[in-house]
């Protein structure tokens, strides 16, 4: 391989990340060529890179925010900036997902109302919940921890990650449905190759075995991997496979799911069985 096409292939993958930067964020990305549609698929390999810059921003401000306001008001106030940061794009498929799954009884009516841009009540209800979910895990892990700011800090920083690589990771073993051909998700959608699936699982890998001691890792491993068969298992069953905004609501139960594990194997309980070697 020739310095030049290294050159090149180092600019395509760069290329790549802005392209995901900028399909999950809304922060202005200059792309310096056109980005053809199925170069979308390609940039899902870095989806876990960006959990970990959305991880890491709103666990800069909540340290910072904590510095001269209440850990609680901190908390809530970085989960804000996280859904500016975004633009609630995978709460917005988390809503779309309990509107169509909750208000259709067939697949085409239950996809009519997940493309349809007004929210429901099940899409309202079910984003109150969420939300509260995770400001409650958040605030009790806080409580749980000698050092609460880091605590929440390297939680934010996990489930941002995991939750990412693991939803995108659907897209490996799933089918892709969907009437609509002006979908943004689908150029995502048609493929995701083994070689961008190693990608996810070994930047959500290095992430978690960096900041996590071993056995909460094989712990957070397990029961991750466990859901992502449950919603497969789900979205078969509703859809027949997956569509965007199955993949927003993936990312949304993953996220919180993340949050009340390390809640769990923070608890003093979880704490005292771990120092006995049970």
């Amino acid at each position: 391989m020739t310095k030049q096409s290294r050159w090149q292939q180092c600019q395509q993958q760069y290329y790549l990340l802005l392209l995901a930067l900028s399909f999950f964020t809304r922060i202005p990305v200059r792309l310096p060529e056109v980005v053809k549609p199925e170069m979308l698929h390609q940039a899902s390999r870095y989806f876990a890179l960006i959990g970990l810059f959305i991880g890491v921003i709103t666990a800069s401000i909540l340290v910072l925010l904590a510095s001269f306001l209440p850990i609680p008001l901190a908390v809530l106030i970085s989960m804000a900036a996280s859904l500016l940061l975004t633009g609630a794009f995978h709460e917005d498929g988390w809503a779309d997902v309990w509107d169509g799954f909750g208000g259709g009884w067939t697949v085409e009516q239950k996809l009519n109302i997940m493309k349809d841009s007004c929210l429901g009540t099940y899409g309202a209800a079910s984003l109150f919940f969420i939300l509260m979910i995770k400001y409650q895990s958040l605030v009790l892990l806080s409580s749980h921890s000698s050092n609460p700011l880091l605590a929440l800090s390297m939680a934010l920083v996990i489930a941002h990650t995991l939750s990412r690589a693991v939803s995108t990771s659907l897209i490996f073993s799933m089918a892709y449905v969907s009437e609509d051909a002006q979908s943004k998700v689908k150029p995502l959608a048609q493929h995701l190759s083994l070689k961008g699936l190693l990608i996810l699982l070994i930047t959500a890998a290095v992430v978690m075995f960096s900041l996590l001691p071993a056995v909460h890792c094989l712990v957070l491993m397990g029961c991750l991997w466990l859901m992502r068969f449950l919603l497969i298992v789900w979205f078969n069953r509703q859809l027949g496979g997956f569509t965007g905004d199955c993949l927003g609501a993936a990312q949304q139960i993953l996220e919180v799911a993340v949050y009340i594990i390390l809640l769990v194997l923070a608890s003093p309980a979880t704490t005292f069985l771990t120092e006995a070697g049970l």
